[in-house]
């Protein structure tokens, strides 16, 4: 196996366990918004930050490995926005959660459309990148739902509203896992790798 091979099959296994850590944490995530979230609302609250949050730091260490945020812009500007949501969901959720939906919205839109470049990107060298380039579509979309929705006063936003977005990031990052380890698979039967 060659340097360059060897570089590329270590790169595939840390996005395809960094895509199965971010389906699990996801899944958690849901499974904790609908279960004690729901009922309790500091517990909704923090959910609610922590997602955001999340996502900054997921973006920041992924694009640190995969050659820092300079070679990253996409990832270095989510890494922004995301930080500004946190801020932005933490300094509202005790007052205003329409506001919160809203916030939300609009973060998802924009990270959605972040994480179809950084996936474009990627499809070159890491392949398997058509789930993420359809659940960054999704997210865009999703956003304006949120949006409206936190305009909406016949609405009752909560943690749980969010949590079904959640749920489908969830999935289209197992299936990224899932689709990366078997492009790379498939390139090691076929002797490319």
């Amino acid at each position: 196996m060659s340097p360059a091979t060897a570089a590329e099959r270590t790169n595939d296994t840390w996005l395809r366990n960094y895509y199965a850590g971010r389906a699990v944490f996801s899944l958690l995530w849901v499974v904790l918004a609908y279960t004690v979230g729901s009922a309790h609302p500091a517990v909704s609250a923090v959910l609610i930050v922590v997602y955001p949050a999340w996502d900054c730091l997921a973006n920041y260490f992924d694009a640190m490995r995969s050659g820092g945020l300079r070679a990253n812009p996409s990832q270095r500007l989510n890494v922004f926005v995301s930080a500004l949501v946190t801020v932005a969901v933490g300094a509202t959720v005790a007052r205003d959660f329409h506001a919160v939906i809203g916030i939300i919205g609009i973060w998802a839109s924009l990270t959605g459309i972040l994480q179809l470049a950084t996936a474009l990107r990627r499809w070159k060298t890491a392949g398997a990148q058509w789930p993420m380039i359809l659940s960054g579509a999704q997210s865009a979309l999703a956003g304006a739902f949120f949006v409206k929705m936190g305009f909406d006063a016949a609405t009752q936003p909560s943690v749980t509203s969010v949590a079904g977005y959640a749920a489908v990031g969830a999935v289209y990052f197992a299936i990224s896992a899932a689709a990366l380890s078997l492009s790379v698979r498939k390139r090691t039967a076929s002797g490319t790798e």
